[in-house]
């Protein structure tokens, strides 16, 4: 109303002055000079209208430059999103920060992260630098060690060692379990695998490196004399070495395959860290990883199937033939843990290496390659066993003890378990 009435008195206030000046005018002078400030007025409505119409034109055309330039930025922060990466050393301080692990812990760890590194480094240019085919020598086991074993063991054991929070080692490639010299020494035992998948380095197949770390009870060299002999020594390592896995702080493997990627539990879920050529670091790249609940993949190596007893057997024609009861599993089988694993823990299903009538107690070690591997999977939601129990709960007897390992799906596990049981 307020608006009308301004229009009204700017109107009568531009009239034309020869209509309306004089006060004696005659009716048509009055008729006309009507007429002309309601012609001004109706001209001047109009205008108000012409210019409500601006204005919402106007706030039209700003919500739609605001929702340009919303739809221009996003691209920009998805962009900058890319380099928000963390780094596997700044996961393990804010572990540290979060009172999940320890300082010592941490500076372990990440000796075993360059260790990784080093061995990635050897592993992709093995072909190129005569480090292929046989050293001429075999381990404890009786196999026979490939040139990278040894150069891996030596990586590995050296930093270690030089970390300075490491009591005792102990590897595949070894007889015994080693202690640190006491400059060095620590409180952490460390087990390990430097180059697992060994068979595959000439056809540069994937391998990897396995570990776990463990708490000791006492320090190696604790309630011995003063001149402790070499077997004294040994069979004190042994003792504090030899522990179930539900006693890991920690385990993890190193994939050296199309990438180099470190899975790892610090006991509290599994995460995977990509080596990224560009920085030379490990960035989480597989966060929380959780196994599926069950699978339609199988990994054993067939080849021994005559050998296996009637009951695995079953098992695997099951899968292979399930009737009507649904479609057959898929069969994988890389030859090394690491691979075959690493496959499993992303897509489910089952990994197997049975005992045989050649092997009764299967291949793969329980101290450093079984119970770490199980670790991880119950942590991702997995479950490991060895056909009748679990495989954490085994206390090893001794360092390089076998056990047949059945590690995945917990369905897949479980069903496998139903067969071997009946």
């Amino acid at each position: 109303m307020a608006t009308t009435q301004a229009i009204l008195s700017a109107t009568l206030a531009i009239a034309p002055a020869s209509s309306c000046e004089t006060s004696s005018r005659s009716p048509a002078s009055t008729k006309t000079c009507l007429s002309v400030a309601g012609s001004s007025l109706h001209g001047s409505v109009a205008g108000l209208g012409a210019g409500k119409q601006i204005v919402s034109v106007q706030r039209k055309s700003v919500a739609v430059r605001a929702a340009v330039a919303a739809e221009t930025a996003a691209p920009k922060q998805q962009a900058k999103s890319q380099y928000d990466i963390t780094t596997l050393t700044t996961w393990l301080l804010k572990k540290e920060q979060a009172g999940v692990i320890d300082g010592e812990l941490t500076i372990v760890l990440s000796s075993i992260a360059l260790a990784c590194k080093q061995i990635a480094s050897l592993v992709q240019r093995a072909g190129i630098s005569n480090m292929t085919g046989l050293q001429g020598a075999a381990n404890i086991q009786g196999e026979d060690q490939k040139k990278l074993d040894v150069i891996s063991n030596e990586v590995f054991s050296s930093c270690l060692r030089s970390s300075g929070r490491t009591g005792i080692i102990a590897s595949e490639e070894e007889d015994t379990p080693v202690a640190v010299e006491e400059s060095y020494s620590g409180n952490y035992i460390v087990v390990f695998d430097p180059l697992d998948g060994s068979s595959n380095i000439d056809a540069a197949v994937s391998t990897g490196s396995i570990w776990g770390i463990y708490k000791p009870n006492e320090e190696c060299l604790t309630n011995l004399g003063e001149e402790p002999t070499i077997d004294e020594i040994a069979e004190n390592c042994v003792v504090n070495v030899c522990q179930p896995g539900s006693n890991l702080l920690s385990a993890g493997y190193c994939m050296y395959s199309s990438s180099v990627i470190l899975v790892l539990s610090v006991g509290d879920g599994v995460y995977g860290f990509t080596l990224d050529p560009l920085y030379g670091e490990f960035v989480l790249s597989h966060d929380n990883i959780q196994i599926p609940k069950s699978g339609k993949i199988y990994s054993m190596n067939e080849g021994n199937y005559a050998l296996w007893d009637d009951n695995l057997k079953k098992y695997v024609d099951s899968l292979k033939d399930p009737g009507t009861s649904g479609k057959p599993y898929s069969a994988r089988y890389i030859g090394s843990l690491v691979g075959d694993f690493h496959r499993t823990m992303l897509y489910g299903g089952i990994y197997g290496y049975p005992r045989d009538s050649k092997s009764k107690n299967g291949k793969l070690r329980l101290l450093y390659e079984c119970a770490p591997m199980s670790y991880l999977a119950e942590q991702a939601g997995g479950k490991g066993s060895d056909g009748h129990q679990r495989i954490l709960d085994i206390q090893p007897e001794q360092v390089h003890q076998r056990v047949p390992l059945y590690v995945g799906s917990v369905e897949e596990v479980e069903k496998l378990e139903s067969f071997l049981s009946s």
